[in-house]
């Protein structure tokens, strides 16, 4: 009687009687690891400058994030026409103008009731159009910032500030959003290339390099500036104003 050979599912067994290490699940890199460190710190640094814009006890930090998405845009811009090919903004800006022409599809579609619009281009031409809203908000949105930390105008300057910086929320949770539909839609995870820079499949690189250097470079960058900011404030991350205001809360007592 022949005893069954059992395999772990990491080992296999060559004709020869050899072990070796049962091949991965084929993937293919589609972006790189600085464009993924860009998007990522713009994400974080947006998010942590909204949850710390009112009040003044946390305004330096406000302030301080607010001026490191204005350099990571600076960044992505840059990258977006020096880098690669698959991080061009030129590729955005193909996208885009394929946008008129598939709206005018749309009647023609609804008149005929035989043919499918393309759905699929419509998604993807979505979330191009987020993704370019969000990178031009951020322009108006630090400038107008810049203005009011450097008290260029009263508060008719702030209502602007925090205007933009609504605009830029509800446009990155229609982005949010729009990723977890077309999750559910398509049953893959439409965020796990920005995570891992990888997706399933056959084919040859999107993204030939990773970049890894330049996206730890940008990161040290970051955190330099952030440490920078921090030894220079006078109580660490309390603004001035704060430390003012409780003084003369303290005065008032006595």
């Amino acid at each position: 009687m022949t005893t069954p050979t059992f395999f772990s599912p990491e080992i296999s067994a060559s004709p020869t009687g050899v072990q070796t290490q049962a091949l991965r699940p084929a993937s293919r890199r589609i972006v790189d690891a600085t464009t993924r460190m860009l998007h990522w710190l713009m994400a974080l640094s947006f998010t942590g400058a909204y949850l710390t814009a009112d009040g003044e006890r946390w305004r330096l930090v406000h302030v301080t994030l607010g001026y490191t998405l204005a350099g990571l845009l600076v960044a992505r811009v840059l990258w977006g026409l020096l880098g690669p090919r698959h991080a061009r903004l030129s590729v955005l800006q193909r996208k885009l103008q394929g946008l008129p022409a598939w709206l005018k599809s749309l009647p023609a579609v609804r008149s005929q009731g035989t043919l499918q619009p393309a759905w699929r281009q419509g998604q993807n031409l979505l979330m191009a159009l987020a993704v370019a809203l969000i990178l031009m908000l951020v322009i108006p949105l630090t400038l107008s910032g810049y203005a009011v930390w450097d008290e260029w105008g009263g508060e008719w300057l702030e209502d602007v500030h925090e205007f933009f910086g609504n605009t830029m929320l509800v446009v990155v949770l229609a982005h949010i959003g729009l990723i977890a539909f077309l999750s559910l839609l398509r049953r893959k995870n439409q965020a796990l290339p920005m995570l891992t820079g990888r997706v399933a499949g056959n084919g040859p690189d999107l993204a030939k390099r990773n970049h890894g250097i330049l996206a730890a470079l940008v990161l040290a960058c970051v955190l330099a500036f952030w440490a920078w900011q921090w030894r220079e404030a006078p109580q660490g991350a309390v603004a001035l104003d704060a430390v003012a205001a409780d003084n003369h809360r303290n005065n008032d007592r006595d």
